[in-house]
């Protein structure tokens, strides 16, 4: 045998076999199914990457232009030549840029196993053949139909020696030949061009109709005479009654040799819409960070004492999330999308009470103590991973049922991979260039054109489209965006280098990490458009990284308001937590923008009585925190609200009221308001009800007293806020797209694996005894398998054995006897690469390994 012919593999596991540690690597990486289990050979691994589900995997992890090269290959002889590719590709006329790009279209089909074989004999993967090639019921990407040889198999002879010998070809003896002449007529463009010029015009037009797809067409059983022309020469072919087909031959030379239409090489390029300033843009994407913690802030005090009931299917009710957006002053769609973080992030969760609502979590408690900076990293690196997509809410799923916010049916699984490959685009940009989104979305499309749903670019309303314009709008949101570009703070959440000229986050230096192992994985030897997701310990250090670059453009927290004599309060901007605090319970929001107003009321202020404070401690807390003096319409408001709080005390009787003055009592029965409380006087001082405490409560402060509640034993309940948490909860987890890629050390341990059992499966081996049905184990008696294991040790060589273990899974293995004593043999294990002890019982057979 030639060396030629020993190198060319005969098959994708011989192709596989010849692959080193390095090629298998990135097959396994770029295809992670394929790992999972590892598989015992290599055999089985080319077996695994030809299953339909791996496939059509793959395939949909093609860029357009790898996957134009695939359908090409599937409308090509099998095997194909490169340059017979290269001429479906290019055409007759050449192309350079397709040229120049065909090799590594090749060259990522072959490293993900979907082709195999030299440049003379390129083979596509027969599953990826079948999902490819044109049929009438699945037309090709290409627009061309079946080849003369398909289209004529079902034809009786005399009508293809007729069609040969009106195509002015010799007659031939067999069907065979005339199929072949024909095809050899169908592919000579000097002849075929020849054939055309005498074709009618009329029957012209029916070729270019056809000659991009789809290929068939409709004939009535008469046929016009310039149809009856095609017919009769098999430039159209019958394939059912009153059905035609143009064949692949005819199409490709009218096509002047191309597959396509119109090749597609390179990818379209991320135009700008607009150019910033990198400082203003920082700055407004601050605002926005600023402007998101104020928000999630906001929703969860709202949330505190137990927020919205869960739905029995799970999630908000369009009720509940109506009252948010209002509470939030925003749109539904974002009030979904707060929301929605807040959860991924897990600061909300349901409280599996009996009564199922929404609470903070503890997880929430300790988030408030970070700084801003890192809080919003935080709701940053939740969002880049979770799987959540909040953009659907409002929708319907597969069942009509309509998606709600923080209920099911929200995840996909594409939507971490988008948002990763969107801001990467963005990184690619010159800083402070802002994208044009028409132009992200068409290059997404290239990127996967299967998985966009859309071959043609024409739509875009498919999912990988309508994630990348949540990505955009998100982004902006919460400040990992700034006027449309990306900020230097995004830039380091990607692990992205930072653009030239950019400053460094403070206190950072470059050339040393500022604490153990934390150093920006900044990966400069690839190109900034093709970053790579982050290992989770990486996205740790990024997210760190993006922190400091944030931290000094936030506004510093302020220690003072400005009190007003209209009773509020106004918050020239952010204000410290004890203060903000504080403030939340003593007075109401009113307004929020630039400046915050709160204002005072009796019921804002009997709020901060029922937490605890006297009034001593409101002036105290005002004076000390106001600019302006206290206005006397506050002061005199605290004191009036204190002096008739706790003057009523309601306790558990179902409920009673008591009161040293009678007088009062004595109005309170009186009160035409009071008859649905079902007051009855049992004392001079005490009043019962039959309602509980809290309705009792909420109904005497209706009528405008000011109750106080109290214990069993007589004293004076504190009412504080942010009382209700859930147990404590773990965030959720994003559902996977597929396996997980395999990190180095498994990668390592697979290949040596699939190694060692590919050793096994095809060292050549002296059989012993009769082997198994199908010859897949030896089975040799007792005293045989004892004899060669002993004489195995004795002089060093390795064997063959069939091993079944503790299961009952049977296994081949090729080990090297060590020592054979008590039922057992020690030996090196080639196939687990280690010392193993088997015990002699559960070997099958054994078999001497050939001598070559």
């Amino acid at each position: 045998m030639s060396p030629e012919a020993h190198s060319a593999p005969r098959s994708l596991a011989e192709a596989l076999r010849a692959r080193d540690d390095a090629s298998l690597a990135a097959l396994l990486r770029s295809r992670p199914d394929l790992i999972t289990p590892v598989p015992t050979d290599l055999t089985q691994l080319a077996t695994r990457a030809g299953t339909r589900a791996s496939v059509l995997r793959a395939l949909e992890r093609l860029d357009r232009f790898a996957l134009q090269t695939a359908e090409a290959l599937a409308v090509a002889p099998d095997p194909a030549s490169y340059d017979t590719l290269l001429g479906l590709m290019a055409g007759d006329a050449g192309d350079e840029t397709v040229a120049r790009a065909l090799p590594r279209a090749v060259a990522t089909l072959r490293e993900q196993a979907l082709v195999w074989g030299d440049d003379e004999r390129l083979r596509l993967v027969r599953t990826a053949r079948e999902l490819l090639a044109p049929s009438p019921q699945h037309p090709s990407p290409t627009g061309l139909g079946p080849t003369v040889q398909e289209a004529t198999s079902g034809m009786s002879p005399g009508r293809i020696q007729e069609i040969v010998t009106t195509a002015g070809l010799p007659s031939t003896h067999d069907s065979v030949t005339a199929v072949a002449a024909l095809t050899g007529l169908f592919t000579h463009r000097r002849k075929m061009a020849k054939l055309l010029a005498g074709a009618p015009e009329a029957a012209r037009e029916v070729l270019s109709r056809l000659v991009w797809g789809p290929p068939y067409g409709q004939v009535t059983a008469d046929p016009a005479a310039h149809l009856r022309w095609l017919l009769d020469r098999g430039l159209l072919l019958p394939t059912a009654p009153g059905t035609v087909v143009l064949p692949r031959e005819v199409a490709l030379h009218l096509r002047e040799g191309r597959a396509h239409r119109a090749p597609e090489p390179l990818p379209p390029a991320v135009a700008p819409a607009a150019t910033h300033s990198p400082q203003v843009v920082d700055a407004t994407a601050a605002g926005q960070a600023y402007t998101a913690l104020a928000t999630v802030e906001e929703l969860l005090k709202d949330w505190d004492e137990g927020g919205p009931a869960v739905l029995r299917a799970g999630g908000l009710s369009v009720r509940d999330l109506k009252r948010t957006a209002v509470a939030l002053d925003v749109s539904e769609p974002v009030a979904a999308f707060w929301a929605e973080l807040a959860y991924a992030a897990g600061l909300i969760a349901s409280d599996g009470e009996a009564d199922e609502r929404y609470a903070a979590t503890p997880a929430y408690d300790e988030w408030l103590e970070l700084p801003p900076a890192e809080r919003w990293a935080r709701l940053a690196r939740a969002w880049l991973a979770a799987t959540r997509t909040p953009g659907l809410v409002g929708g319907r799923d597969a069942k009509d049922r309509t998606l709600s916010a923080l209920g099911p049916g929200l995840d996909r699984s594409a939507a971490p991979e988008v948002r990763h490959r969107v801001l990467s685009l963005l990184a690619a940009l010159p800083q402070g260039a802002a994208p044009d989104a028409e132009s992200v979305l068409a290059r997404l499309r290239w990127e996967r054109p299967l998985r966009g749903g859309q071959r043609d670019g024409a739509r875009d309303d498919d999912l990988r489209s309508r994630l990348a314009r949540w990505t955009l709008s998100e982004a902006e949101l919460l400040g990992v965006t700034g006027r449309g570009a990306l900020s230097s703070q995004g830039r380091a959440l990607l692990g992205a280098p930072a653009a030239p000229g950019a400053p460094a986050a403070p206190g950072a230096d470059s050339a040393e990490p500022t604490g153990p192992g934390d150093k920006l994985p900044v990966h400069h030897h690839r190109a900034p458009e093709r970053l790579a997701p982050l290992s989770p310990a990486e996205q740790g250090v990024a997210a760190a990284a993006a922190a400091r670059l944030l931290a000094p453009l936030l506004p510093e927290p302020l220690d003072h308001v400005l009190l007003q004599a209209d009773l509020t309060a106004v918050a020239p901007g952010p204000l410290r937590r004890p203060l903000a605090d504080m403030l939340g319970v003593l007075a109401d929001v009113e307004s929020k923008g630039g400046a915050t107003v709160y204002r005072f009321t009796p019921a804002s202020v009997r709020r901060a009585l029922d937490a605890g404070r006297t009034a001593a401690d409101l002036h105290a807390f005002l004076a000390e925190h106001s600019r302006t003096p206290v206005p006397q319409p506050l002061a005199y408001l605290i004191d009036d609200v204190a002096r008739r709080h706790g003057h009523l005390r309601v306790g558990a009787a179902s409920a009673y009221v008591r009161c040293d003055d009678d007088a009062l009592l004595n109005e309170i029965l009186a009160d035409k308001r009071a008859a649905a409380l079902r007051l009855r006087r049992l004392a001079p001082t005490v009043l019962a009800a039959p309602a509980d405490p809290a309705t009792l409560l909420e109904g005497l402060r209706a009528m405008g007293y000011a109750p106080a509640a109290e214990s069993a034993e007589g004293d004076v309940l504190i009412t504080r806020a942010h009382a209700h948490r859930t147990p404590p909860r773990t965030a959720p987890e994003p559902v996977p797209d597929g396996p997980p890629p395999p990190d180095a050390t498994l990668l390592t341990a697979a290949i040596r694996a699939i190694r060692a059992g590919d050793l096994a499966a095809t060292t050549p081996r002296k059989p012993v005894g009769e082997p198994l049905a199908g010859g897949e184990l030896p089975r040799t008696s007792a005293a045989d398998t004892l004899a060669t294991m002993q004489a195995a040790v004795l002089t060093g060589d390795s064997v063959w054995i069939g091993y079944v273990n503790a299961e009952g899974a049977a296994s081949q293995r090729v080990i090297a006897p060590i020592r054979v004593e008590g039922g057992f043999v020690t030996a090196y294990d080639h196939t687990a690469d280690e010392v193993r002890t088997f015990p002699l019982h559960r070997i099958t057979g054994v078999a001497e390994l050939a001598d070559d």
